[in-house]
């Protein structure tokens, strides 16, 4: 059973505390959830798996992973490869290419047919690499990147306290009506009324990125004293229903604008792996 003193290594839930560690790896888990969910994985006009009996593979130091029955997947779909990886906390791990058409997706599944005694018997169920296939659908919306983890959360609320956005020494927005996105693990998100910024400072850019758990961003380059920062601001024209507060309101990287203020109060700089100038997602 899991000690209590290393419950960081995994989400803090009362499952985890029937859930058998590794001797190797004190703290590290691996377990299962089954999901309700209808999941769907499509490539071109061919649906490769479509299930409700789906299990939720979560382990420690790795975003969730679905996992299909065997039986739910298209298995004329599928060419073995030979292609093999070995997990030292689930086993080896046998690989296939998908065929559909005239296009080949390489090693695209996997799956664990002996599964290590202390994996779960995931023996009867398979995967797939998000970004290998075209689309993936819990019920009948597309989701991106990734398998959203039902323990992280995401609350947007409504506040009036006074945000002011700082870039080049000038005071680039400032609002009284804002969105706070607090979510998992991740800097606070400020997002604020388009009338906070000003129309000639802002300059649409083609960059875009997806996220799970609010959808497709688009981005604004800003265009201030003859310096462009680039990809900057970001915004959510059709946000997952879960955001919906945030819709068409602009945010600012934390990292990467000079300070931000909350009722005259500067935050302190968050460090996050989205602190770079460009090719991240918020």
């Amino acid at each position: 059973m899991r000690d209590p003193k290393l419950r960081g290594r995994g989400p803090h839930l009362p499952p985890l505390d029937q859930v058998v560690q590794y001797d190797v790896e004190p703290g590290y888990v691996v377990f299962t959830l089954p999901v309700p969910k209808r999941l769907r994985v499509v490539v071109g006009d061919e649906t490769v798996a479509d299930t409700t009996r789906a299990l939720m593979l979560h382990e420690s130091d790795h975003l969730p992973v679905y996992y299909f029955p065997l039986s739910d997947i298209r298995q004329d779909l599928l060419v073995p490869s030979g292609h093999r990886t070995e997990c030292p906390f689930k086993g080896t791990a046998h690989y296939a290419s998908i065929r559909v058409g005239d296009r080949v997706l390489e090693n695209a599944f996997w799956h664990y047919p002996e599964p290590i005694t202390q994996c779960p018997d995931i023996s009867q169920y398979g995967s797939f690499y998000w970004n290998r296939v075209d689309h993936w659908y819990e019920e009948d919306e597309e989701v991106f990147v990734h398998a959203r983890d039902p323990y992280r959360r995401l609350d947007c609320l409504h506040s009036r306290r006074r945000v002011q956005v700082v870039v080049g020494g000038e005071i680039v927005a400032d609002a009284t009506d804002n969105v706070f996105l607090f979510e998992t693990g991740l800097p606070t998100r400020y997002y604020l009324p388009r009338s906070a910024v000003s129309r000639e400072l802002l300059r649409l850019s083609p960059y875009e990125t997806r996220c799970p758990y609010k959808g497709r961003a688009e981005y604004y380059h800003l265009d201030l004293g003859g310096r462009t920062h680039e990809n900057l601001i970001w915004f959510y024209a059709n946000p997952c229903r879960e955001v919906l507060p945030i819709i068409d309101r602009l945010c600012f990287y934390n990292e990467r604008v000079d300070e931000i203020l909350v009722d005259g109060e500067p935050l302190a700089r968050p460090q996050s792996r989205y602190a770079g100038d460009g090719g991240v997602r918020p």
